[in-house]
């Protein structure tokens, strides 16, 4: 009688681990109900009342934060505004064919957008400062990078609003895909009439709202939640059509358009990377460089400054580019005194350079000086506060012979950790009781409105 081989330890360790991969990743771990997160999505598609207005505050937030090119400004009303729900709301109805709650998503949307374009555009033609800042110009045009913020940004979005506890990921999912800051550039092209930063701004926009629903649409489909139920089956084949029409409209463009963005972004970073490794010269040097996707061909322009380089080494230069994949591309080199570069551009250039650096500077002093100067005149307030606090004491405490007031630094050893604290020091002939101290304390804390003061007797 023959005896079975008993199966490889190995293989078994790695079924195991598959299994044990398989129970980490699984995403119907706490999963809320279909119907639940279907009714969750379906609530956060209206934009009416209190949600409506504040989208109003949020666009005015962000439009603040874009004019005055402050970050922090920026993501606090990405994470006021409600504009995620309507587009999730267009990829879960995809996903289980509810043709109304698509229908309903696209008209709260378009609501939304035009509510949002149109706040902004009334903020910023009567605003004062009219320059784009780095913060608006980085919204004019859509990168690589921004498609896959979106699709993934999407899909953390989706798992979090299928979850039992909802966490914080929509607020990160809504400061990560930035939908606000376009639709305020938007309104900033319209309101200056500049239908370049216009088209760039709801490009992205478009962009990022139709990599999100994907997102909701393919995490719908594979968690496999119940579809929209007809009792007519004609009815129920002509919204799938209507559906899947939609679907395809949508989204093949879209894809198009981000292979685009690919290609692009593919495309300037080797142009960069060419311009960095094959333009160093011993006594000639990059002024400045330009890269134009848009032409046919494409083009990148560099200024040199220094030492006029011969037309061999120019044009060997040039070959070189092929090398980078930049095939297609023309490479054209202006030299200063060669009349390809004015001087007075190269001036012109150079001082722009030196005024923002110095500008730089000239902030970070002011901002040392202005620090200095609240440090300077807490201490004269507080100098002042003594001389006044030493009369009044003396009327109380007559025995009180020395009084001074200070803010001193102190080191918590154990925290590691600095704090400034008010110190008085007083001198009373003869020593008062501990009633006395006690009250004069009390009484110090009251007159300085400081929770604590240290008081030193002598």
């Amino acid at each position: 009688m023959t005896s079975t081989p008993p199966k490889p330890r190995k293989r078994n360790q790695f079924i195991r681990f598959l299994l044990y991969l398989k129970d980490r990743f699984d995403l119907h771990e706490g999963k809320e109900d279909e119907l639940e997160t279907i009714e969750y999505v379906r609530k956060n598609v209206d934009f009416k009342g209190a949600n409506l207005w504040i989208l109003i505050f949020a666009i005015f937030v962000a439009s603040v934060g874009l004019n005055v090119n402050s970050t922090a400004v920026i993501i606090g009303a990405m994470l006021i505004s409600p504009l995620m729900g309507p587009i999730m709301g267009i990829g879960m109805a995809a996903g289980i064919n509810d043709f109304e709650l698509l229908k309903r998503s696209l008209r709260n949307l378009g609501v939304a957008v035009f509510i949002s374009i149109l706040t902004s555009t009334i903020y910023f033609y009567f605003s004062p400062l009219d320059g784009p800042q780095s913060e608006l110009l980085a919204r004019t045009e859509p990168t690589v990078w921004d498609v896959l913020i979106a699709l993934f940004g999407g899909l953390a979005g989706i798992v979090a609003g299928s979850r039992k506890e909802k966490s914080n990921a929509i607020p990160g999912v809504a400061i990560a895909t930035a939908l606000m800051p376009p639709l305020c550039t938007a309104g900033y092209g319209l309101a200056t009439f500049n239908f370049y930063y216009f088209f760039g701004a709801f490009y992205l926009f478009f962009i990022n709202s139709v990599f999100i629903s994907l997102s909701t649409y393919l995490i719908v489909r594979f968690m496999k939640y119940p579809k929209k139920e007809f009792l007519d089956h004609k009815k129920e084949k002509q919204v799938q059509t209507y559906i899947t029409i939609f679907t395809i409209i949508t989204i093949v463009p879209s894809i198009y358009l981000a292979y685009g963005i690919v290609l692009r972004s593919i495309w300037e970073e080797q142009a960069k990377r060419y311009v960095k490794i094959e333009m160093v010269f011993p006594r000639t040097q990059i002024l400045n460089s330009d890269y134009d996707y848009s032409t046919e061909p494409r083009r990148i322009q560099v200024n040199l400054i220094g030492e006029e380089l011969d037309s061999d080494l120019i044009e060997i230069t040039k070959e070189k580019a092929k090398e980078y994949g930049l095939d297609q591309t023309e490479v054209v080199i202006h030299q200063s005194g060669n009349g390809g570069t004015d001087l007075n551009v190269l001036r012109s250039d150079i001082l722009k350079d030196l005024y923002e650096r110095n500008e730089q500077v000239i902030q970070d002093k002011d901002q040392r000086i202005a620090i200095l100067e609240n440090e300077v005149a807490n201490y004269a307030q507080v100098r002042a506060l003594g001389g006044e606090i030493a009369q009044e004491a003396k009327i109380n405490h007559p025995n009180l012979r020395k009084f001074t007031l200070n803010r001193s630094l102190v080191t918590d050893l154990e925290k590691k950790k600095a704090d400034t604290l008010l110190v008085a020091y007083a001198e009373f002939v003869p020593k008062p009781p501990r009633a006395e101290r006690d009250k004069f304390i009390e009484w110090l804390k009251l007159r300085t409105k400081s929770d604590t003061v240290a008081l030193i007797l002598y």
